[in-house]
C-alpha cells in the first residue's frame, strides 16, 4: 500500500504561495512581456508582424507535443525536475534571444520558449499542487496560485516598458533571464516530492497507480464529456492567445497613448484576483462547472464593444477589467473541470491530453489573428472573429456542463 503523507496546512499555504509567486514570474516573463518585445524588435530589424508570431506558432505547437508527457511525469513524481530544468532553460534561451540578428535565430529561440510553456505554465504548477494534497482538495490552493498569479501583467507589463524605455528590449531579456534562475532556486527549494499526499515509494503500489491512471484515460478518450471539455477549452485557449497577444498592438490600432494602453492592459491582473477572491470569499460551494458556465457567457459581449469606432480610456479600463475578472475565474474553473466533471484520478495525464490541442490553438491564434489583420490592416475584423468564437465556447462549455451531470465520474 501507499504510505499516506499529511502536509500541515501552513505547508499546503506556503507551497501554493510560492508556485503563485512563480507562475508570476514564468507568465510575465514568457507569456506577457512577449508583445511589447517584439514591437520593439520590428522597429529595430524591420521584421513583419506574420514573421514574429509565425515563430510563436512553432514554439506553442511544440509545447503541445510536450504537455501530455509532462504531464504523466508529473504524474509519476519528476515535477520538480521538470520545473528547475524549465525555468533555467528559459533564462539560457533569453540570454541567448538578447543577442539575435537573424531572423532564422530567432525562430529557433522562440520554438525553443514556446516548447518550455508545457513544462513551467499554470497546467505543472497545478498538477505539482494536485499530486502534493490530492486533486479533489486543491481547489483551495489552486485559488491561491491563482490569486497570487494575477499580478502577472500588472508587474510585467508595466516593468518591460519601462526596460525597453530605458535600456532596450536587448538589455531588457538579461533582467528577464535572472528571473527565471530565481524561480528555478525556488522550485529547488520548495518542491519536496517527499511530501506529497501519496508517497509512491513502493513499486508494486506505483505500478497499481500506472495501471488505473491508464485505464481512467481510456475511459475518458469514450466519454462525451471529454470532447465537449477539449473543444470548448481548446476554442478558449485560442480566443485568449489572440486577445493576449494582440491586445497591445489591438489598442494602438484605436488610437489610444501608449501610456494609456499599458495601464488599461495592467488593469487585468487586479481585476483577475479581484475575481478570484469574490469565488474564494462568497461562491466556495458553487460548482466549477456552473462558474465556468457564467463567466464565459460575457466572453461574446465583450468582444463585442471593441467594434465601436472610437474608444474612450475610461470604457477600454473597463473592458479590461471585466475580462480580467471573468478570464481570473476561468483559470480557477479551468484547473478543476477535470476532477469535478471527469475523474478524481490521473490529474496530469487528462489535464496533459486535453492540454495538447489547447496550446496548439494558443499557438495558431496569433498568427491567424495577424493573417485577418493584413486584410485591410485593420483589428476589426479580429473582433469580429473572437466574438463568433466566444459564442462557440460558451455554448460548447454549456453543452458539457449540462452532460457532465448525467454522466458518472471515471473511476
Amino acid at each position: 500500500m501507499d504510505r499516506e503523507v499529511s502536509p500541515t496546512i501552513g505547508q499546503i499555504h506556503g507551497f501554493a504561495r510560492f508556485l503563485g509567486i512563480a507562475q508570476i514570474c514564468s507568465y510575465g516573463t514568457i507569456y506577457y512581456a512577449f508583445p511589447l518585445i517584439i514591437v520593439a524588435m520590428q522597429r529595430e530589424l524591420g521584421w513583419s508582424k506574420t514573421d514574429v508570431y509565425g515563430a510563436l506558432t512553432i514554439g506553442l505547437l511544440l509545447a503541445a507535443a510536450l504537455a501530455y508527457p509532462v504531464g504523466l511525469a508529473i504524474d509519476r513524481g519528476y515535477g520538480k525536475r521538470v520545473m528547475i530544468w524549465g525555468s533555467l532553460t528559459a533564462a539560457i534561451l533569453f540570454i541567448m534571444w538578447s543577442f539575435v540578428q537573424s531572423l532564422f535565430i530567432f525562430y529557433l529561440i522562440a520554438a525553443a520558449m514556446g516548447a518550455l510553456q508545457a513544462a513551467i505554465l499554470y497546467e505543472s504548477a497545478f498538477a505539482l499542487l494536485a499530486r502534493r494534497v490530492g486533486p479533489q482538495n486543491s481547489r483551495a490552493g489552486i485559488t491561491t496560485i491563482t490569486l497570487w498569479a494575477g499580478f502577472a501583467s500588472t508587474v510585467f507589463i508595466p516593468l518591460e516598458q519601462f526596460l525597453i524605455d530605458g535600456w532596450g528590449w536587448r538589455a531588457s531579456l538579461w533582467v528577464l533571464a535572472f528571473v527565471n534562475i530565481a524561480c528555478a532556486a525556488g522550485y529547488w527549494h520548495w518542491v519536496k516530492p517527499e511530501l506529497d499526499a501519496v508517497n509512491s515509494a513502493h513499486q508494486g503500489s506505483k505500478a497499481d497507480n500506472i495501471a488505473r491512471d491508464k485505464n481512467i484515460v481510456r475511459e475518458a478518450l469514450h466519454s462525451s464529456v471529454f470532447w465537449l471539455l477539449l473543444i470548448a477549452l481548446t476554442t478558449y485557449s485560442m480566443v485568449f492567445s489572440v486577445f493576449t497577444f494582440h491586445m497591445y498592438p489591438m489598442l494602438l490600432d484605436k488610437q489610444l497613448p501608449t501610456n494609456e494602453v499599458v495601464w488599461a492592459i495592467s488593469i487585468i491582473g487586479p481585476a483577475q484576483v479581484l475575481g478570484r477572491i469574490i469565488i474564494s470569499r462568497f461562491a466556495t460551494r458553487v460548482s466549477m462547472r456552473t462558474l465556468g458556465s457564467v463567466m464565459l457567457s460575457v466572453f461574446p459581449f465583450l468582444f463585442a464593444t471593441f467594434l465601436l469606432d472610437s474608444l474612450s480610456f475610461q470604457l477600454v479600463a473597463a473592458l479590461f477589467g471585466i475580462y480580467g475578472l471573468a478570464n481570473g475565474v476561468f483559470t480557477i474553473v479551468r484547473a478543476q473541470v477535470v476532477p469535478e466533471m471527469l475523474s478524481a484520478h490521473a490529474y496530469g495525464a487528462l489535464n496533459g491530453l486535453i492540454t495538447v490541442p489547447t496550446i496548439i490553438a494558443r499557438a495558431i491564434g496569433p498568427v491567424v489573428a495577424a493573417w485577418l489583420w493584413a486584410i485591410d490592416a485593420s483589428y476589426d475584423i479580429v473582433f469580429v472573429f473572437q466574438v463568433g468564437s466566444a459564442v462557440l465556447l460558451a455554448a460548447l462549455f454549456w453543452a458539457a456542463n449540462l452532460v457532465s451531470r448525467r454522466k458518472p465520474l471515471v473511476r
